[in-house]
């Protein structure tokens, strides 16, 4: 990594799935160089060839992630990445005229760095164990995400031919529902099954419940009563096996991700503080950690935390008129996962919940409320971050109460009144 002061060039990076194309200016604007390179260890050790003679090269991309960043990294470079949106206008600034190419794309990433890169954040790399644990979590969600869309393809498929199964559940996130269309693919043979298997299906789930059981069993009983055509059934059903063969063996392995998961937050140098938070311990102390990162200075401040995460709204003022909006450029995964932490944070906090129900009743919705709060509790765990401490309850309760937090007083009220 090379300070401000010691670039001497800078590199346009415009990159693709299979090449990537670069331009090089120099400090006066004019190109020295420009090349088009493969993805590949022969593309990139022709790269490294050609830049060699740069000693003081910085190198601007259009992300913070993935496959050329990586080799970037790996290889020493000094790397700016730069938000899409901005690159877009970096490039109608150097052509008007809306021309676009990998070659003016590349251009305009470089001239952009040499004019303003002075102000910019030089790209760190991140320690290996929390970008292991990053990359996890990211994933993990793509294939609950996936399993999601399965569940809604079982479902659709069980309304056209199997509506006693959709009756007798209501969630089918649990796995025994989909054991239940292995184990009972058709309403015949639910019907053909008889009472004794029904019974054992229950028992062996931990799914006897008084409430419930007669209900599910009547269910179970009457379920051929009102179903499809024969042709229907026999396309639908296979339909709907398949589906729930294919969610248990991806709930497999969500769960050998959630076991890694755990295993390197446990073993992680910030486990404390992360795990420390109310509303996150287990589940969303890692994906806070792999999003936030234990490195404050990353960000500078809270305020850029908070940019970053989507909690911070957009302003616009021209004039008398002044306007606030939802951020949208941000970091999805991280406002996602922010999201999921307040709400769970509101559960396990007598603050957070007051301050939630505060924002419901002056007419926010569900989600600003909980953006709302999102917005207080990144500024305490950058403060947590910042000084490598755990969230202590009492400390902040006192902090609050010095500062004369409006939050600390609606909180007594509220367990005052019940």
């Amino acid at each position: 990594m090379k300070p401000w002061q010691e670039i001497t060039h800078c590199a346009g990076f415009d990159w693709a799935k299979n090449n990537h194309e670069v331009v090089i200016v120099d400090k006066g604007g004019q190109i020295v160089a420009d090349f088009v390179f493969e993805h590949s260890l022969e593309g990139w050790q022709h790269m490294r060839k050609q830049v060699s003679g740069f000693a003081g090269l910085a190198v601007v991309i259009e992300t913070n992630q993935g496959a050329a960043v990586d080799q970037l990294l790996q290889h020493g470079f000094t790397v700016y990445p730069v938000n899409p949106v901005a690159a877009a206008s970096y490039r109608k600034r150097k052509v008007p005229s809306g021309t676009k190419t990998d070659h003016v794309d590349a251009w305009a990433l470089a001239d952009a760095l040499r004019v303003d890169g002075h102000g910019w954040k030089v790209l760190q790399p991140t320690d290996p164990l929390t970008q292991q644990l990053r990359f996890l979590c990211r994933d993990e969600v793509t294939l609950i995400e996936q399993r999601t869309a399965l569940i809604n393809q079982v479902q659709q498929a069980l309304s056209e031919y199997y509506p006693a199964a959709l009756e007798a559940f209501d969630d089918w996130t649990h796995a025994f529902t989909w054991d239940f269309v292995i184990e009972f693919p058709t309403p015949q043979a639910l019907v053909k099954a008889g009472k004794r298997r029904w019974e054992k299906f229950m028992h062996t789930h931990k799914l006897w419940r008084p409430e419930t059981t007669e209900k599910r069993l009547k269910v179970f009983a009457q379920a051929d009563q009102f179903k499809a055509s024969d042709a229907i059934v026999g396309a639908k059903s296979q339909l709907a096996l398949s589906l729930a063969k294919l969610l248990r063996t991806l709930q497999q392995q969500l769960d050998l991700y959630r076991e890694q998961i755990e295993k390197l937050f446990k073993h992680h140098p910030d486990h404390d503080i992360f795990g420390s938070l109310p509303g996150a311990k287990q589940v969303l102390g890692p994906r806070l950690l792999a999003a936030v990162g234990a490195d404050p200075e990353r960000y500078g401040g809270h305020q850029a935390l908070q940019c970053i995460a989507g909690t911070a709204p957009v302003s616009y003022e021209s004039g008398q008129m002044h306007k606030v909006q939802v951020r949208r450029a941000c970091d999805k995964f991280l406002r996602h996962t922010v999201h999921l932490w307040a709400n769970c944070f509101r559960k396990a906090s007598a603050w957070g919940q007051a301050y939630y129900e505060k924002k419901r009743a002056d007419g926010m919705s569900h989600a600003c409320a909980l953006r709302c709060l999102g917005q207080r509790l990144l500024k305490i765990l950058f403060k947590m971050i910042s000084t490598k401490t755990p969230y202590d309850a009492e400390l902040h309760a006192k902090n609050q109460k010095k500062h004369g937090s409006w939050v600390i007083a609606l909180a007594a009220d509220n367990q005052a009144g019940a």
